[in-house]
């Protein structure tokens, strides 16, 4: 195995998992931003107002994006796989 291969199969895993997780990661920041200004202008101060919100929308994010999800990972696990096989050999 050679030092390429390495940063090939590395560097398709970090932009696939980058892709995989970014629309999670801004769905909750935007969640959060918005239950911030809901929170400043309320002045409720609640610390677990924060943490619900995002909690649902983010669990709904992840069974919505979870078709996208695979459509990225099974041909990368596959890919993987073949190559470790042949690395193997």
């Amino acid at each position: 195995m050679t030092e390429q291969v390495v940063i090939d199969v590395l560097s398709e895993a970090f932009y696939s998992s980058f892709y995989i997780l970014l629309p999670i990661l801004g769905v909750a920041l935007v969640v959060g931003i918005l239950v911030s200004i809901f929170q400043a202008a309320t002045s409720i101060q609640e610390m677990t107002l924060t943490f619900i919100p995002k909690i649902l929308v983010t669990a709904i994010t992840v069974i919505l994006i979870l078709p996208f999800a695979l459509d990225i990972m099974i041909p990368l696990t596959k890919k993987y796989f073949t190559i470790f096989i042949t690395l193997i050999k």
